[in-house]
This record gives structure tokens, sequence and C-alpha cells, in this order.
């Protein structure tokens, strides 16, 4: 799974749940990169505990966050 997921015009929670959900079937050496309004704090908790990483950086239009497996 490499799209992109666009989750800027969804009202909290649902952001997170949805991320999370879409991590649920995350293959390995596959990537999720979603599209926020804002940097997600709270997630980067969550990824750090269940064993991802992530890179996030700012662009015009939101936060672009990458997240894999560890190896």
């Amino acid at each position: 799974m490499n799209d992109l997921l666009d989750l800027r015009a969804l009202p909290a929670p649902e952001p997170m749940e949805r991320v999370l959900d879409a991590l649920d079937s995350l293959a390995d050496g596959a990537r999720l990169r979603v599209l926020l309004a804002r940097e997600p704090h709270p997630l980067y908790g969550i990824l750090a505990r269940t064993g991802y990483r992530w890179r996030s950086e700012w662009q015009d239009d939101g936060c672009l966050v990458t997240i894999a497996r560890n190896a």
C-alpha cells in the first residue's frame, strides 16, 4: 500500500482512526502516506509503541506523514 490518504477534511478523531485501521492491513515493506491538516503528535506515541517508524514533513497543503513497519 503506497497510496496517499487525504484526511485533512475529517474531524477528530476520525483521521487517527483511519490511520490505525489502514495500518492493520499494511504489508511488510509497504508504506502508508497520510496527508493531515495538523501534525499528529498523539499518533507518534502509538506508532513508537507498536513498532512503526515515520517521517513527517510540512507541505503547503498540510502535514504529510509516511509510515512503515520497523524492520
